[in-house]
């Protein structure tokens, strides 16, 4: 037999071993886990740190790898970031990452996106308010923050609701410059407004523990009565990649270190 079809007897012999290496294999060979974290989503990712990145380092550490970190801004909506960096790849070039974090677990969105899997809840959001107590003792309806200042950042939920609730009677006093529900409850914590409104994890993580702020859910009819739970995605193909890491997203749960993770940032974890 000649060199050449050596060459490509031994090719074709190989091939079935590359053509059956599977998402979990190839990043057990690559010796790094490649998560996708959004960016400036405190208290999840601000700067390289966060609960989704110490998720992700111990997501790697639990397939026995080193955590690669991608961190991205978010797109217009849902689809794109799944598209982006999860099965295709963004149009400027990085990605698509192994596992993609704060997903929300939506069945709509799992059927509108048949790319992809989406499982492993760690987290369930809910649009919250957060108040003084000696201002605000009791918050049973929108109508009684007529006339008092509440900080929400606008471009958000929290700011969508608060503007639209009752006819538009809030609107004059919402003070929406925040960039998020972070800075929102900052400027309650210093004095500056009796209220302040965004997502959950965002008031907990300035306020939690401190007895003057009550943090309660935004009573609205129209938010999510029981918020969403948010968890991963990986493409579709990648099954045993999605077991492990489910397996992992368990045990970090029946050990406490899903706690301690959470409790880092001042959130109260709990089943998802």
């Amino acid at each position: 037999m000649r060199r050449r079809e050596l060459i490509a007897a031994a090719a074709v012999a190989a091939l079935p071993g590359v053509l059956s290496a599977t998402p979990l294999d190839k990043v057990k060979s690559r010796g790094a886990l490649v998560v996708a974290v959004y960016n400036d989503m405190p208290p999840f990712h601000v700067k390289g740190a966060g609960i989704d990145v110490e998720l992700a380092r111990a997501l790697a550490e639990s397939l026995g790898v080193k955590l690669s970190l991608l961190p991205f801004s978010a797109d217009e909506n849902m689809d794109d970031d799944l598209r982006h960096m999860v099965w295709r790849g963004h149009y400027l070039g990085f990605g698509p990452a192994d596992v993609l974090l704060h997903v929300p677990v939506d069945r709509p969105l799992m059927q509108g996106n048949p790319q992809v899997s989406i499982f492993g809840p760690y987290w369930r959001e809910r649009v919250a308010i957060a108040r003084r107590l000696d201002v605000l003792p009791t918050l049973d309806s929108l109508a009684q923050l007529a006339g008092k200042p509440v900080a929400v950042p606008g471009q958000s939920l929290a700011g969508w609701l608060l503007i639209g609730a009752e006819s538009g009677a809030l609107r004059d006093t919402l003070q929406t410059k925040w960039k998020d529900g972070v800075e929102a409850a900052q400027a309650l914590q210093r004095g500056d407004v009796p209220a302040a409104a965004g997502m959950l994890s965002e008031l907990q993580s300035v306020l939690r523990g401190d007895e003057r702020f009550a943090i309660e859910p935004l009573p609205s009819p129209r938010a999510p009565k029981d918020g969403w739970a948010v968890g991963m995605a990986v493409k579709k193909d990648a099954t045993e990649l999605a077991q492990a890491l489910q397996g992992a997203v368990n045990q970090l749960a029946a050990s406490g270190q899903m706690a301690a993770i959470f409790a880092k940032s001042n959130l109260a974890w709990r089943p998802a």
